[in-house]
């Protein structure tokens, strides 16, 4: 639903704005297994071959002539007008939603059984279209989150270092060849390309993730199904050093054969795919996230508090630490989609539909107008003095800091950060104290830099950065 004697934006009508929404890209989030029954299980029908999902570039629709939209403020939102492209279209458009969304009533304390959601959210099927009411058109906010000094160096990080189609498109051949080499092992496997591959916060030089779906009559040992995808690796022509890590989640790394790009394996943790797509959906929320989450990641990484396997945060932790603050800043720069669209993310949806739910939610229009710079410095403050780490737990799934628990996942445990659908701690590889004062330490100082010099080059060497990530070009 557009204002009235408003024309919908396309990307080409931004003309040389920097900060303007990209073209179109590669549509690899738009997979399309054929659904069955059991597909988030490891019991499943007889035995077949799946079709490998749709991923084909889709070209720029053509130019369309202005023209004023005929249709009432009253009217329901058709469900063609939910496309990835229309939603991404009118992220600028302000909208004003009719009534209260829905809500779930489970989310009272961190760490809630799975078992608990069942009951509160709806088949997936009765996806609802709600019901909007236009507003006048707003002025274009871009302007306003780049105005200052620091804001400009962030855009500049952020447009040379972010995921380029290209990129995208190099991980998505090498998943193909995989799934078809794998299939010839376990018939029944389906590779999923996940992470920040696909859920737009990735940059050039981020690692590929991947998940192996498979659906057999008994559960198998995932140790073991990497050890014989390990062997299968190592006789494939594009593979090369591969290696099984035995974590909590084992994995098994390789890296495309004459390049720098490397996978990382896992099998049957679906979970990554669920939260690719909620992820994606907050990344294009606002068109300052982004840019925000990027700027951090690479922060963090220089600081060397951004490494699990050495007891500080991983990128999942820090993506939910950003998009916690932004959504409990005193004007919300984002939503908590989780708890007003819970149909949308239904942790117990098959899989194949996870990436049918966020096309039936409205755009989200914050009121805040700080630019990107104001957000920045308000996130390292916000964890330097505001955030009680002792006390809370970080949610995204309830927009708020949730009050720990006893429970065996935050008891004793330094930082505490929520995994959205399985409400664990993502942030439980920080187990010692002298890295959690570490990463406390980083944040206050970073935070009293920048807040006197204003300039991102105080904290993290953008020059170098930069031309690092261009040198992967």
């Amino acid at each position: 639903m557009f204002p009235r004697a408003a024309v919908p934006r396309r990307w080409y009508d931004y003309g040389h704005d920097s900060y303007a929404p990209q073209p179109p890209q590669p549509r690899g989030y738009d997979y399309s297994h054929r659904r069955l029954p059991g597909v988030n299980s490891f019991h499943a029908p007889a035995l077949e071959r799946f079709p490998v999902y749709d991923w084909e570039p889709s070209a720029p629709p053509a130019p369309a002539p202005p023209r004023t939209p005929t249709m009432t403020n009253e009217r329901k939102r058709r469900n063609d007008e939910y496309s990835p492209h229309v939603v991404k279209r009118q992220r600028l458009e302000p909208f004003l939603f009719r009534g209260p969304p829905p809500r779930c009533t489970d989310h009272v304390l961190a760490g809630s059984s799975r078992s608990a959601v069942a009951g509160f959210y709806p088949s997936p099927r009765a996806l609802i279209q709600p019901q909007v009411t236009a507003r006048p058109k707003s002025p274009n906010i871009l302007k306003a989150c780049v105005k200052d000094q620091l804001s400009n160096q962030m855009l500049e990080v952020f447009e040379a270092c972010q995921q380029q189609a290209s990129d995208l498109a190099r991980k998505e051949t090498c998943r193909a060849r995989l799934q078809e080499d794998i299939q010839s092992v376990y018939a029944v496997a389906r590779l999923y390309l996940t992470g920040s591959s696909m859920n737009g916060l990735g940059c050039r030089s981020s690692d590929a993730d991947l998940c192996l779906v498979l659906k057999e009559n008994k559960r198998q040992d995932p140790i073991h199904i990497l050890s014989v995808l390990q062997r299968l690796f190592k006789s494939l022509p594009y593979v090369e050093k591969t290696q099984l890590i035995r974590a909590k989640v084992p994995i098994l790394k390789f890296r495309e054969k004459g390049s720098d790009l490397e996978f990382d394996l896992n099998i049957n943790n679906t979970v990554g795919i669920r939260n690719t797509f909620l992820l994606r959906s907050y990344a294009y929320a606002d068109l300052r996230i982004r840019p925000m989450v990027l700027v951090v990641k690479k922060w963090a990484r220089h600081g060397q508090i951004n490494d699990a396997s050495k007891g500080t945060l991983s990128s999942y932790a820090l993506v939910l630490m950003v998009l916690h603050y932004l959504q409990t800043v005193k004007e919300p720069v984002l939503p908590c989609l989780q708890r007003d669209y819970p149909e949308c993310f239904n942790p117990l949806m098959d899989i194949d539909m996870v990436p049918e739910g966020p096309k039936h939610i409205p755009p989200f229009i914050s009121q805040n107008q700080s630019s990107l710079g104001e957000l920045l410095l308000g996130f390292l403050k916000y964890y330097a003095t505001d955030y009680r780490w002792e006390r809370h737990v970080i949610s995204i799934r309830e927009a708020t800091a949730l009050p720990k628990n006893r429970s065996q996942a935050w008891r004793n445990k330094y930082i505490c950060v929520e995994e959205p659908f399985e409400r664990n701690n993502v942030a439980r590889a920080v187990h010692e104290r002298i890295k959690f004062e570490a990463i406390k330490a980083e944040f206050a100082e970073s935070c009293r830099i920048l807040r006197d010099r204003k300039d991102l080059n105080s904290i993290l060497p953008v020059r170098t950065i930069i031309n690092k990530e261009l040198s992967r070009r």
